[in-house]
């Protein structure tokens, strides 16, 4: 790949839309400053500085496709409460579609309280969320929405972004999934544990490393490169995925197409904050391989676009100049 070839990626990204269904969650911020112990209790007090909220889980790859250049049309299920609105707030702040986001009466929104001292450093995280399935009924109301998106527009991909919230149902992803096949629409997986072995005939899956031993039951330590070759072989083949990329943190990426492996390192950065980084790479890596990007190409932009986003506090999406810049730099 040379830089020419490197920005026709780039701007065919800018020509496509890609539908995102997945668990949504606002991603709230408090930040502060810690120069005492609590004299009720050993835990630090924290003097809040600022006050934020930002949009979280499937709303995060969303907004990561959005900077990259992409339509995305996002699906996904709240709650009729005031997080609700703020979601609601922030996805219209932000320039999101929003005809897919359905209310429910009886789901909380999905919120992620982070309390993070002046340095940066986490200090304890509060969820309030449920991780039950959808009802029946929102889950048709959801998959007919779909339908009707896909069927009045040209989609190029389809991300299922899964953190075990219950918006995407063993049904519903079937449902969708064999549509998208039959209209030759590639499909790209984030899952969680709930639905690990329920994900079949995907065209892209991308668990982490500890998603993927929760998932399969491999007994497997980190680092252990030959081990997760042969297990994610193995698996990709039983589940009859295209791809199957699984993410190591700090020790970079692995992919297979069944045809050839490719391990590509992580490129040293100073880390910041981890959160959302998984976003990124799924949104980065299902671009690129619609866009007709190799897949050890798609590798190693998702590993760069990860990266990135570590560099800076809280859940951001990436920057598309500067991920362009990286690429160029490191061919």
């Amino acid at each position: 790949m040379n830089k020419a070839e490197i920005d026709k990626i780039f701007d065919r990204f800018s020509q496509m839309q890609a539908i995102v269904i997945g668990d949504v969650m606002v991603d709230s911020y408090l930040w502060g400053k810690v120069d005492r112990l609590s004299p009720e209790a050993p835990v630090p007090v924290v003097s809040v500085t600022k006050r934020e909220n930002r949009l979280g889980g499937a709303a995060n790859v969303a907004l990561n496709l959005q900077a990259l250049g992409a339509k995305p049309f996002l699906f996904s299920v709240i709650g009729n409460d005031d997080a609700g609105k703020k979601f609601l707030k922030r996805v219209e702040n932000r320039g999101l579609w929003q005809e897919g986001i359905f209310t429910a009466a009886n789901r909380p929104t999905t919120v992620k309280n982070r309390i993070i001292s002046k340095g940066g450093q986490h200090i304890v995280r509060v969820d309030e969320e449920s991780t039950g399935y959808i009802e029946q009924e929102m889950e048709a109301s959801l998959v007919e929405a779909i339908k009707k998106v896909i069927e009045n527009n040209t989609i190029d991909m389809i991300i299922f972004v899964d953190y075990d919230k219950g918006v995407i149902t063993p049904a519903l992803f079937e449902t969708i999934n064999q549509l998208a096949q039959g209209k030759k629409i590639p499909t790209a997986v984030d899952p969680k544990k709930q639905n690990f072995r329920s994900y079949k005939n995907a065209t892209l899956f991308k668990p982490n490393f500890k998603e993927f031993i929760d998932g399969t039951g491999q007994p497997l330590q980190k680092g252990d490169l030959e081990g997760l070759k042969t297990a994610a072989c193995e698996y990709r083949k039983k589940q009859n995925f295209k791809i199957i990329f699984v993410t190591l943190s700090e020790l970079g990426v692995f992919i297979s197409n069944g045809m050839e492996e490719q391990y590509y390192p992580a490129v040293i950065r100073y880390i910041s904050d981890v959160s959302g980084a998984g976003d990124t790479v799924i949104s980065v890596a299902s671009l690129a391989m619609a866009a007709g990007a190799s897949h050890g190409e798609m590798a190693l932009m998702s590993n760069l676009a990860g990266g990135l986003v570590c560099e800076k506090p809280g859940v951001v999406p990436v920057d598309k100049k500067q991920l362009l810049k990286e690429m160029k730099r490191t061919i």
